[in-house]
């Protein structure tokens, strides 16, 4: 009898290197997309941004992919020329808006006619009702925040295509098989690049003593590039595996506008991506302002640079910690018939964490202690993307992860600085915990919604669904950054130092979102009950 040839997808280390080389771009993208957001602080005193030029900034890494419809291209892109050219061209259009980031806010900028330029245009009236808030410029904002915002633009249409992509590229690797395991593994990977983000930027901003914020846009620059490396080394891979199945790139069903209107024709993409666009907007702007927010709320006090808490190599020591805790309790996960094994990678990771956390409250520093962020979400992803994939429950672990989102945020606006008040080892204690409990909140979506779109669009148009929730998804990460530094100037008096801060209205905001997230799974749930979609029942299915 001769034996079946497989494939590279029927191989398990074929189909997860493939999905490493996806993580690792989404990795480096992770950083770059919040590589100012540990030095708010250091640009308002730098180059002049205050809490709503800074939002506006970082709100317009969206304003192209919404108000441009470029997401909804890409989505069509997507299905028309197949993941591995999406995946490149993505890695480049990346590229480009990176370099043009760095550029504006390097010491070379300053002083230009490109500069003076940026200073006498595009002063848009940001008191405009709802259309001034999503304007990515406004009169007063400086021209190097301008000129960032024109490159986070290209940035964000890069990185949107690039998350879309990655979510196809999954499902064509692993459909039938681990699809939310191996989704939940790719975000856990990925959302390492925001510890990273958190260590290394305020590190390559003051390295040599001197402040040159520069310094750790060039670093995200850098990853950029190894990025791009990994889509191309994918290029090749995915080819090989469409050499070996007969399947073609491109699709011989061209896409029709009639596509569209299947995908917004269902009411469950609708509750899924009103509940994504509800959730994320609570996550990502928090993430832009979680450092500063922290600032203002922790007594801290940082390490002298001439000892050993305050210099360059806790820093490294730091970060190899947290690789050893996301590995240890990652691969924990992995380990089924070896139980000594698997608790004492468990007990490594554990302790590891702890010393971090000290490490981190010996520095002083509040990105060393947003750092944390990420790293429960990497113990528990593959717990969670495994029990859907047996089990389903994924509604549910959207409910759970809603209740947890609220708390969390109701915690830093009011708890937070009250404990934190009395006692500065009492805060500092409070602010992990809690932001422990966020990344594991934060873990719940990638675990439970995006393997569930398969579920409610044909298979032939799931790029286009992918992006639509995506752009959805958008108009709130590109809305709330702009809004919570409107309602941190608004209610703060002008002129107030980036530390001294009052960030209670900006957190009850958020965590409104969290409420409203939370009826909506609610309510998906019982619609998923009513019309049948599956959301409950496991994606890999008993062989009958």
């Amino acid at each position: 009898m001769t034996e079946k040839l497989q494939t590279l997808r029927d191989s398990a280390a074929m189909r997860w290197t493939a999905l490493l080389l996806l993580a690792l771009a989404m990795f480096c993208s992770y950083v770059f997309m919040d590589i100012l957001s540990p030095i708010k602080d250091l640009m308002q005193d730098t180059r002049g941004w205050d809490s709503e030029s800074f939002g506006r900034m970082q709100g317009a890494e969206v304003f192209l992919n919404v108000y441009v419809f470029f997401l909804i291209f890409a989505g069509i892109i997507l299905d028309k020329m197949g993941v591995r050219f999406t995946a490149v061209l993505s890695g480049a259009v990346m590229l480009v808006g990176g370099l043009i980031k760095f550029y504006a806010v390097s010491d070379a900028f300053v002083g230009t006619g490109l500069e003076r330029w940026f200073t006498d245009n595009l002063n848009w009236n940001g008191n405009l009702p709802v259309i001034g808030t999503i304007l990515p410029f406004a009169e007063g904002m400086p021209a190097s925040a301008k000129l960032a915002a024109c490159g986070f633009m290209i940035f964000g249409c890069g990185v949107e295509m690039a998350g879309i992509t990655v979510s196809r590229g999954i499902v064509k690797w692993f459909k039938g098989r681990e699809t939310a395991l191996a989704m939940g593994s790719e975000m856990a990977l990925a959302r390492l690049g925001v510890a990273t983000c958190m260590i290394f930027s305020p590190y390559f901003a003051k390295i040599g003593g001197e402040v040159h914020v520069e310094n750790a846009v060039k670093f995200g620059v850098v990853l950029l590039c190894i990025a791009l490396i990994m889509f191309i080394t994918y290029f090749f891979m995915d080819r090989k595996l469409d050499a070996q199945t007969g399947e073609a790139e491109e699709k011989d069903d061209p896409f029709k506008i009639s596509d569209l209107g299947k995908i917004f024709s269902s009411l469950g993409f609708w509750l899924v991506a009103l509940l994504c666009v509800l959730y994320y907007s609570a996550i990502f702007p928090f993430q832009k302002y979680a450092v500063n927010m922290l600032q203002c709320n922790l007594d801290l006090t940082p390490a002298d640079p001439n000892t050993f808490w305050g210099g360059s190599t806790v820093t490294w020591v730091q970060y190899i910690l947290m690789l050893v805790v996301a590995a240890g309790s990652f691969s924990s996960n992995f380990i089924k018939n070896n139980k000594g094994l698997k608790f004492g990678l468990m007990g490594i990771a554990v302790v590891a964490l702890i010393i971090y956390c000290y490490m981190g409250y010996m520095r002083g520093t509040a990105e060393t202690i947003f750092a944390v962020f990420p790293l429960l979400a990497v113990a528990i992803t593959p717990i969670l993307g495994n029990y859907v994939d047996h089990k389903g429950k994924a509604a549910s672990m959207l409910m759970l992860g809603s209740i947890l989102l609220v708390v969390c945020h109701l915690t830093f606006a009011f708890i937070l600085p009250g404990v934190s008040a009395s006692s500065a080892v009492g805060g500092v204690v409070v602010a992990y915990v809690t932001i422990l409990v966020l990344g594991a909140s934060f873990s719940l979506v990638p675990a439970a919604l995006w393997p569930s779109v398969p579920k409610l669009v044909d298979e032939k148009i799931i790029g286009s669904a992918y992006a639509a929730i995506f752009w959805i998804q958008n108009i709130g990460l590109g809305l709330f950054p702009a809004l919570i530094g409107i309602v941190l100037n608004k209610t703060n008096d002008e002129g107030v130092a980036a530390h001294e801060l009052d960030y209670t209205w900006a957190l009850v905001m958020l965590a409104a979102l969290g409420i409203a997230s939370l009826l909506i799974s609610v309510y998906l749930k019982a619609v998923d009950k009513k019309k049948g979609y599956g959301l409950e029942e496991p994606n890999i299915k008993p062989a009958e």
